[in-house]
């Protein structure tokens, strides 16, 4: 029988859901029957597709914007969008650069400030993506500036695909040099000193490779500027595993290059290049640990996991980097090692506290450690070290606040480098820090966002988060949402459950493959938590996830249909047997297990959720969302989902199960503020219809 609606919900006329020819599909599969009644969704380019999209968008918009209060959610969403944020520093020579955003741009622009003397005025714009290309989704994904700051090379895609060309910049004139590369998605540039030349990270041209290896085989090429790069000579090629994951960096003076190759998630190798010698050492191989390495003051220094499951800081002389040569520095405690900077004099590591950021200054030796005192509970957004003043810069945020940029040095702590986000009160919201136990008894940490004039009660809508994957740790770093959810009286809960690096790499394996299901347990156990305390009520919690979170709430509902709701599940995955066939995919097989093995698939089937679906359930209101040009998670995953529970579910009327796939959007990143504000003014409307207000 369905639960009752809440009595303040408005009412809204859900049409119909467009029919779904369903197929009479069962494959046994290593022994085991696997039924996938809509496999024909999984096609891009097939007419009956599109026209079942646009049929399902039209509904989902027949009925979003039918929603009473989506007009002054989005109304008040736009300005938090748009409030002025500045993240991912990089200082170089006497300048920092930073990507910013606000005002009325569409996307982040890339800015450089001097480093030297606090700005008192705006930053000067480098590269604004929409200006270049005149495309609003055109973003930039990621940029590298030469080490005296006087180039930057830079990568930009369009309609959220992420699949970028690599320009440079000249910083003093803003010209674009005429070197243009393509393929370099999320790349690497190492500069030599004088900004003659670098290494960097791409991946073969599409043409070039079989079918279904696109995407695959990223390696490690050198270019001289001014040069054909249809020349540049490979310096680290594809590793065997060409789902493996190279990056480069090279020492101040440009004689040594670091390449780190990472194995999934849980594994870096890292092969150092003598470039004056010619020779290569081996830092890492083959060894289960997380490393990050640099060169700083003639010899190593790097972080790594191996026998520190929450990081240790280790050194090692340059003619002996393995790690029978590593020397601890900085021993491993209580907080989780994120990484570190060198300065003049100093070394930074940046640290994580059940997800709350901590920066701790050490000599370059590790010695004398000292706190580092930030705002606030928060993340770093970004931090990066001066090499010839003993100075670095840092982007912080938390739930409340935009991402800012601060200047940290030895006498002077930190310092506000750009100015605060106007227009925002972050002391009118509280954010509690609480802790629930799991299934297994473990405690498992749960950030807690309200206005401070609300008390919780069985009365209060509240929106639960999570991830719980790929060592992502979920901190306090500004969101939107929370700030919406809290100043209209609820609580927007966000859980630190495992599968993430909330509390170090044991936390993180502790998630994964056979493993994964503890991921779902917990964040199951974090809505029970919050209605046996009663802080809600089942009928006032929605749940909400995307990518690998999408992953986590669409085992939620099918596991648990009782649990919520109302269901955010965005740019999904769900079809767990066939998720390794598009796009990237393959990357997560270390993180998720391999379908095409028996026992794997076995786990994969168990807790896939577009097969978990039974008919007949009343599962709570969904609303899946994706994008036409994800490269990362294919939208067939959403399709199938959409169908599947459209054709089963018992209550459909009360709690429809709306899909809206856009075009010219991808798995969110690049993706323009209009659109952002959009799309998350349709996910609140949709959540607080369902929740009743």
């Amino acid at each position: 029988m369905a639960r009752p609606r809440p009595s303040d919900a408005p009412i809204v006329d859900v049409p119909p859901a467009p029919a779904a020819r369903r197929l009479d599909l069962v494959e046994e599969v290593h022994g085991r029957l696997v039924d996938d009644p809509y496999r024909w969704l999984e096609a891009d380019d097939d007419e009956e597709v599109t026209a079942w999209v646009a049929a399902q968008n039209g509904r989902s918009r027949a009925v979003l914007d039918a929603l009473p209060h989506r007009a002054s959610i989005r109304e008040r969403l736009l300005p938090l969008l748009r409030a002025p944020l500045c993240a991912a520093p990089r200082v170089k020579g006497e300048r920092v650069f930073t990507l910013d955003r606000g005002g009325d741009r569409e996307q982040a622009v890339l800015c450089v400030r001097t480093a030297l003397e606090r700005p008192s005025g705006p930053a000067r714009v480098l590269v604004d993506p929409a200006a270049l290309t005149g495309d609003d989704t055109a973003a930039l994904d990621w940029y590298h500036p030469s080490p005296d700051g006087g180039l930057v090379a830079f990568g930009l895609s369009t309609g959220g695909d992420e699949q970028s060309t690599l320009r440079i910049l000249d910083v003093d004139t803003g010209t674009l040099r005429s070197d243009e590369i393509p393929h370099t998605r999320a790349a690497s540039v190492a500069w030599l000193p004088d900004g003659s030349a670098f290494a960097y990270a791409r991946y073969p041209d599409p043409a070039t490779v079989a079918e279904g290896d696109e995407g695959y085989g990223r390696h490690v090429r050198w270019h001289e500027l001014g040069t054909d790069p249809a020349d540049d000579p490979v310096v680290f090629g594809p590793p065997a595993d060409r789902t493996a994951w190279p990056d480069a960096s090279l020492s101040d003076d440009g004689r040594w290059l670091l390449v780190h190759v990472a194995h999934g998630w849980s594994r870096v190798d890292v092969h150092l290049l003598d470039r004056e010698q010619g020779a290569w050492a081996v830092v890492s191989e083959g060894v289960e640990a997380v490393n990050g390495f640099a060169v700083v003051d003639g010899r190593l220094v790097g972080h790594t996991t191996l026998g520190a499951p929450r990081g240790r800081v280790v050194t090692a002389p340059l003619d002996r980097p393995g790690a029978d040569g590593w020397r601890e520095i900085v021993p491993e405690s209580d907080a989780v090692i994120d990484g570190f900077v060198a300065t003049a004099g100093s070394l930074l590591v940046a640290s994580t506290r059940h997800a709350e950021a901590r920066l701790t200054r050490h000599d370059l030796d590790g010695g004398d450690p000292a706190a580092v005192p930030l705002p606030e509970a928060g993340s770093l957004a970004g931090l990066s070290g001066a090499h010839d003043r003993d100075e670095a810069f840092l982007a912080f945020t938390s739930f409340t606040r935009p991402s800012q940029l601060l200047r940290w040095t030895p006498g002077g702590g930190v310092e506000a480098w750009s100015d605060p986000a106007p227009g925002l009160d972050p002391d009118a919201f509280t954010v509690e820090r609480a802790t629930y136990p799991s299934t297994d008894g473990t405690r498992i940490s749960l950030f807690l966002v309200r206005h401070r004039d609300t008390t919780p009660s069985p009365d209060t809508p509240t929106v639960l988060s999570g991830y719980g994957g790929f060592a992502v740790t979920m901190g306090p770093a500004f969101s939107p949402a929370a700030v919406e959810v809290a100043g209209q009286g609820g609580v927007f809960a966000v859980a630190g459950i495992r599968g993430g690096a909330e509390e170090g790499e044991a936390w993180h394996q502790a998630g994964t493959r056979e493993r994964k299901q503890q991921v779902f347990d917990d964040f199951c156990a974090a809505a029970d938590w919050l209605v046996a305390e009663g802080r809600t009520r089942r009928d006032r919690l929605a749940i909400r996830g995307g990518s690998n979170g999408g992953l986590l709430v669409g085992a939620a509902l099918t596991q648990r249909p009782d649990l919520c709701r109302a269901v955010h599940c965005a740019v999904p995955l769900l079809d767990m047997v066939r998720y390794h066939r598009f796009l990237i995919a393959r990357l997560w097989i270390p993180e998720y297990g391999d379908p095409d093995l028996p026992d794997e698939l076995a786990w994969l089937h168990a807790y896939s959720p577009y097969h978990r679906v039974a008919d007949g359930t009343c599962y709570p209101a969904v609303l899946l969302t994706s994008g036409e040009g994800d490269s990362r998670v294919h939208p067939m995953h959403a399709r199938k989902m959409a169908a599947r529970l459209q054709a089963a579910t018992s209550c459909g009327d009360e709690r429809p199960v709306l899909l809206q796939i856009e075009a010219r959007a991808g798995h969110g990143q690049g993706k323009p503020v209009g659109m952002q504000a959009d799309e998350l003014a349709d996910v609140l409307a949709f959540l607080t219809w369902q929740l009743g207000r």
